[in-house]
């Protein structure tokens, strides 16, 4: 039996990647309507003609665009809920401030591509279609194993509508009302759905 030793990644491997991550970023900056092909291989520092040796088509990159932006953001939130749980507090509670945090209103190329991306994605090829929905999928899934013990974990689903509506509508207002509805939507949904706020 031979033994698969591991080794760096190839040079293409790397190029890939890269137009991957751009590609990510500019999703959820500019819309899946932002993404040209050129423009994406110029900010990853290739050549346009150099596209389709990584890619069968541009809908390929944006299936692979949103697996790496839901990834990043899942990995982000992750690591938030984590700092805010060593402060104290629930494991929900610190999910909701994660997530409707001030500074996602300003950087959605860094933030949820769900927010940024959701009233594209029924326009979108079904593979595309079919990742956006892997990317809600995971995201339901994330807020409810953070549900406290005891909710219904059919409500993850309506606290992710929730979440995912109050951060779009905040883009939209900007500044202090952006603000506003974020801090009244935070509010809200750990009062009706963290027990712990009902023991006290």
């Amino acid at each position: 039996m031979t033994t698969i030793m591991s080794t760096s990644p190839t040079r293409k491997e790397l190029s890939h990647d890269r137009i991957v991550e751009v590609a990510a970023r500019s999703i959820r900056r500019a819309g899946f309507r932002g993404v040209g092909v050129a423009d994406i291989m110029k900010e990853a520092g290739l050549t346009h003609g150099g596209f389709y040796a990584h890619f069968a088509s541009r809908d390929a990159l944006l299936v692979e665009a949103l697996q790496r932006a839901g990834q990043d953001n899942l990995a982000s939130i992750s690591e938030a809920v984590e700092r805010q749980l060593r402060k104290g507090g629930t494991r929900f509670a610190a999910l909701i401030q994660a997530y409707l945090h001030d500074v996602h209103i300003d950087r959605s190329e860094d933030g949820c591509v769900i927010a940024a991306l959701g009233s594209e994605m029924t326009r979108q090829d079904n593979a595309v279609r079919d990742e956006a929905r892997r990317r809600v999928a995971a995201m339901v899934q994330m807020v409810r194993s953070a549900l406290p013990e005891g909710a219904d974990p059919a409500q993850a689903e309506v606290v992710t509508a929730t979440m995912v509506g109050a951060l779009q509508l905040a883009r939209t207002l900007g500044g202090k009302a952006g603000r506003d509805i974020l801090a009244q939507t935070r509010q809200v949904l750990i009062e009706r759905h963290d027990l712990s706020t009902h023991t006290h």
